[in-house]
């Protein structure tokens, strides 16, 4: 695990050596053991280092064609190195290390482009064309490893790199806020378009490769997809034939993420996904995290601590567990290096327990497996399961009775849940699924944003290039298809990967692996949802391999008491102040802020994932448009 960044121009780099230098200092913490640096009249890269596999300096990158033609930097692991190597071996190719960056240069001369596609892993790479003067850009199937790129510099210079703080030492690039991100992230908790929170910068598609010369973008294509159709679904195998097929690809799979010259650790949660990785894995250590009541007891009500049942997890299969108690006070301190370390504001709670989850494990250990994608891989969240009251009753009444009921849907107790439920049935799945997470109403978002920015531009109008590729599929396959391509690496992997490398940790998900996602993808839609419960088939491997209580226990999701928080001294008066700022002025109705700052410390009324997003932002801005920005070693 690396990271790394990059300057290339048309014409010829006329820079400061500091100035490279200062860009990779930004992103130290991705790699604290070593850095290297490559630089030609039209090409400049820079890598820094976290030694995970052959810890010795014949790992160093940048990494060279036999020829010297190409350069690479690369960051992340390939599990299925072994066997491309292999092939190249027999074609006549020749190693100095026994590391996959080496690999992936090797295969880059024999294959070109093509070889992104036979990669098993996590990774973003960059390959420069001395020859030809090409850059190359490629990131994994489903976006775990960063990867950001901008044209906006006053010299015509494309910038890339794992972290888009990078950019703000190329004394050149045009720092300013893309406004059009505020809104749909107001709306989602997070920014789900390609183009980031900073005009002109954008993220590398997932299972993508871009090339670009002469200053422009030549060739664009995706190498690998993440969707789930119908005809993918394998209807002839057997449940006890689909359940050994899992339980078999996760062992392979964990086995691969566990390839590594330093120990590795597991994040243990009282939730099934965690629970079968350690079980799997047998780890030197687990790592759980909980809260603190005001009082600075340890809070163990399950809504929102699950450090009990790691513990005692942990226990059964005979392996150390270590814990760490967040306070309000502390999380509260450390939110503006938490959104620094994030690149974009994430109004997810559970940035905050992952940011101190990360901090623990780094003390002990490099490498730590997660539990990220067996949600989107096989069907965890509850808005994925059928509502019986809909399927069984509503779509079967006729469609002038359930148009008649909409009116009520805006009523309160049965007759609204009704009048919800009627509404629901006559919608597309395209018009009521936006992904894991929803903040504020399309109709609500305009209220409390100033005029300047408000638009009528809906959830849907942000998604339905996406809805329109996977048109004609079912519900399921739909939702966990958007999923799949915006809420996992615009969310999920985001903070999965800047909470992690922000302490120097490697952080690996086996669930999001090739192999998983070609098996799940083949599974029923029976096998995955039912009336009762998520994750069909996964729970009947998880009642292989562990206790009864967590194979069944309903997903909890990293529970954080944000929402409490709140209503105590430090956090509402902090926040009073946020909203009342000039900053808040520029973009939000103060006004509206205030009252449901108000209504909710006084228990009216939950706004708290409303006032966390706005929070967030002015937090987030603050600390990259309103302070200057000293190296991280200075942090």
């Amino acid at each position: 695990m690396c990271g790394f960044c990059g300057i290339v121009n048309q014409t010829k780099l006329e820079l400061e050596s500091e100035v490279l230098e200062n860009m990779l200092d930004r992103i130290q913490h991705r790699g604290p053991d070593s850095a290297g640096y490559f630089r030609d009249d039209y090409c400049q890269l820079g890598f820094r280092r976290l030694a995970i596999i052959d810890l010795s300096q014949a790992g160093n990158q940048p990494f060279y064609s036999q020829d010297e033609r190409y350069v690479m930097v690369f960051n992340g692991e390939i599990y299925n190195y072994h066997d491309i190597k292999e092939d190249l071996l027999a074609k006549g190719y020749e190693f100095i290390s026994t590391t996959d960056s080496e690999v992936i240069i090797r295969g880059f001369e024999e294959w070109g482009s093509q070889v992104f596609a036979r990669l098993r892993g996590m990774f973003a790479i960059a390959i420069w064309d001395r020859q030809e003067r090409t850059l190359s850009l490629a990131r994994d199937q489903f976006g775990i490893k960063p990867l950001y790129y901008t044209k906006n510099t006053q010299d015509h210079s494309i910038l890339f790199a794992s972290e888009i703080k990078s950019f703000l030492d190329y004394p050149l690039f045009i720092e300013s806020l893309n406004q059009d991100a505020l809104r749909p992230y107001l709306m989602f908790q997070y920014n789900p378009m390609n183009e980031t929170f900073f005009k002109g910068v954008y993220h590398i598609p997932q299972g993508s490769y871009l090339k670009f010369k002469d200053g422009e973008l030549v060739e664009q294509f995706r190498f690998a997809e993440v969707d789930f159709r119908d005809e993918y679904e394998d209807q002839s195998r057997s449940q006890e034939e689909t359940k050994t097929a899992i339980k078999d690809a996760l062992i392979e799979s964990i086995d691969y993420h566990k390839i590594a010259d330093v120990p590795v650790g597991s994040f243990l949660s009282g939730g099934v996904d965690s629970s079968l990785i350690t079980s799997l894995c047998n780890p030197v250590k687990t790592y759980s995290v909980g809260f603190e009541n005001p009082d600075n007891s340890k809070l163990r009500d399950p809504q929102f601590d699950e450090t009990a049942f790691s513990a005692q997890l942990s226990e059964h299969l005979s392996i150390e567990n270590a814990s760490y108690y967040v306070s309000s006070q502390e999380a509260l301190e450390a939110l503006p290096e938490i959104l620094y370390h994030l690149d974009e504001p994430d109004a997810n709670y559970s940035c905050i327990p992952l940011w101190f989850l990360n901090k623990l494990a780094a003390q002990d250990v490099r490498v730590v497996l997660s539990g990220e994608g067996a949600d989107e891989l096989f069907a965890g969240y509850t808005w994925y399961k059928p509502s019986k009251m809909e399927e069984k009753v509503m779509r079967h009444l006729p469609k002038s009775l359930r148009k008649g009921l909409v009116p009520y849907a805006d009523k309160k107790g049965q007759i609204g849940r009704i009048g919800q439920m009627a509404k629901r049935s006559l919608m597309d799945v395209s018009h009521k699924f936006m992904g894991q997470s929803k903040v504020f109403e399309e109709n609500d978002v305009n209220e409390v944003l100033q005029a300047s920015y408000r638009k009528e531009e809906t959830p849907y109008d942000l998604l339905s290039a996406y809805y329109e590729e996977f048109r004609g599929q079912s519900d399921l396959n739909q939702m966990q298809s958007l999923d799949l391509r915006v809420w996992n690496p615009h969310d999920i992997l985001q903070k999965a990967d800047k909470m992690s490398m922000a302490h120097s940790l490697e952080l690996r998900t086996p669930f999001l692996d090739k192999e998983m996602y070609h098996l799940a993808r083949t599974l029923k839609n029976s096998e995955r949802v039912n009336y009762e419960t998520t994750k069909v088939a996964l729970r009947q491997v998880a009642q292989d391999v562990l206790p009864e209580e967590w194979a069944k226990r309903p997903k909890l999701g990293f529970p954080t008491p944000v929402r409490k928080w709140m209503q105590e001294s430090n956090w509402y008066h902090e926040m009073e102040e946020r909203f009342t700022s000039e900053t808040a002025q520029e973009f939000f109705e103060v006004g509206t802020l205030l009252n449901l700052l108000k209504e909710h410390q006084e228990g009216k009324a939950d706004h708290g994932h409303k006032l966390y997003v706005c929070y967030a932002f002015l937090v987030w801005y603050q600390r990259f448009f309103e302070q200057t920005y000293p190296c991280i070693q200075e942090i």
